[in-house]
């Protein structure tokens, strides 16, 4: 399980989907408690399928080089 300073939400820019930690991502089978640098560098937006890269941290949470 992750530390809580790294369970930060990152959302894409395409569509709006937030990545919540807490939650996980039940379409992409990453299970509740995966922070987001630990999931795959092929991880895709669930609803667009944005890469990564498309995803920004939320305002106020961890700088964007950590997401």
């Amino acid at each position: 399980m992750a530390k809580p300073e790294d369970m930060h939400q990152c959302q894409t820019s395409n569509c709006g989907y937030i990545y919540n930690p807490d939650k996980g991502c039940k379409k992409g089978k990453v299970p509740a408690g995966t922070c987001w640098d630990d999931l795959p560098e092929d991880y895709r937006c669930p609803v667009c399928g944005a890469s990564k890269k498309m995803f920004k941290p939320l305002a106020g949470q961890t700088p964007v080089d950590r997401c």
